[in-house]
């Protein structure tokens, strides 16, 4: 098992299959983009696979979520979840995307074994979506909402994070309409994962806020903490039911306890945490012809040594040197 020093064990992992990203949402990066990992970098996809059946036979992963980077600029993605599909175990699989390419993509993907995805959208007005990403893609993302639905991808998750002077007024708007699409709505608080560290904890909209915004046109009852268990979203349940809606508060409510996850990047560092500052790197055992045993080993090595928590409360913290689409979300 990947088990630390506090008894938590990793079942949980994060794939980023790239860096790359075709929005430039103005919380991730800047308008002109980033420098991305060259291909020599970059793990193949028998290098992917590979990592993941080591983690599934060997160290007790269970689920594998696929991110980026935007996951779908990946070419390989389909072969890779159909070949991930085949372990034994096979592990639950999901995709969180921007979903500009889930339109042509979704019925394949859940042809070849992929069992739901998440799809970021942060505002359902033209103006403020192509603001926010710099990119006037929001009817490609909603198509590639369908799209996801109609493959049975589901229950289709919807990310959102709100803003102040942006979206900050949307919550009620948002969650109105994923209820009436079926879509299951989870606003995250913005994170210290941006390129251009620009964050600033006195400017984020957080959950006390989405929450109370909410309230002003439904009723929201809490699940309860029995049904949340290792998951980072705490859900009420609206007007009664049966809809629900989510929010991740990694800022002002840390669930750093329960953490389940290990997160491989693209270029294949293992990362304990999103807000880790240290990585293991994988990516030069495999080409050094490191046996899976000696892999995993490895492996187990690092998640030993992961930390309490994140550190965010912590006022010595100090940003990731490497940006969330460089992480893998």
């Amino acid at each position: 098992m990947l088990i630390d020093t506090y008894g938590r064990v990793a079942t949980d992992l994060r794939v980023s299959l790239t860096d790359r990203c075709n929005l430039r949402c103005t919380y991730c990066m800047p308008e002109e983009g980033l420098q991305w990992l060259g291909k020599p970098d970059l793990l193949t996809d028998d290098e992917i696979v590979r990592l993941i059946d080591i983690a599934v036979t060997r160290l007790g992963i269970t689920e594998v979520r696929f991110t980026g980077g935007e996951p779908l600029l990946r070419p390989g993605i389909v072969g890779i979840v159909d070949r991930v599909a085949r372990l034994a175990p096979r592990p639950q699989m999901s995709l969180t995307t921007n979903g500009i390419g889930l339109k042509r993509t979704a019925a394949s993907l859940k042809a070849a074994g992929l069992d739901r995805v998440n799809v970021s959208l942060d505002t359902l007005r033209p103006d403020v979506f192509k603001a926010l990403t710099r990119r006037d893609r929001l009817a490609d993302v909603l198509a590639g909402l369908a799209a996801a639905r109609a493959a049975d991808l589901t229950p289709v998750k919807v990310n959102t994070v709100l803003m102040p002077g942006l979206n900050g007024d949307e919550a009620p708007d948002l969650l109105a309409w994923a209820i009436d699409g079926g879509y299951e709505l989870r606003f995250i608080e913005q994170m210290p994962l941006d390129a251009q560290h620009g964050w600033k904890r006195d400017g984020m909209i957080t959950a006390g806020d989405i929450l109370a915004s909410l309230r002003t046109r439904f009723t929201l009852t809490p699940e309860g903490a029995a049904s949340r268990g290792s998951a980072p979203a705490e859900r009420w349940i609206v007007d009664g039911g049966p809809h629900r809606v989510g929010v991740i508060a990694s800022v002002t409510r840390p669930f750093c306890a329960a953490c389940d996850r290990t997160r491989l990047t693209a270029d294949g560092q293992v990362r304990t945490c999103l807000f880790a500052r240290e990585e293991t790197d994988l990516r030069a055992a495999l080409r050094g012809d490191a046996s899976d045993e000696a892999i995993a080993r490895t492996w187990k090595l690092a998640m030993w040594g992961k930390k309490a928590g994140s550190g965010l409360d912590d006022p010595s913290f100090l940003q990731p040197d490497r940006p969330m689409s460089a992480i893998g979300g």
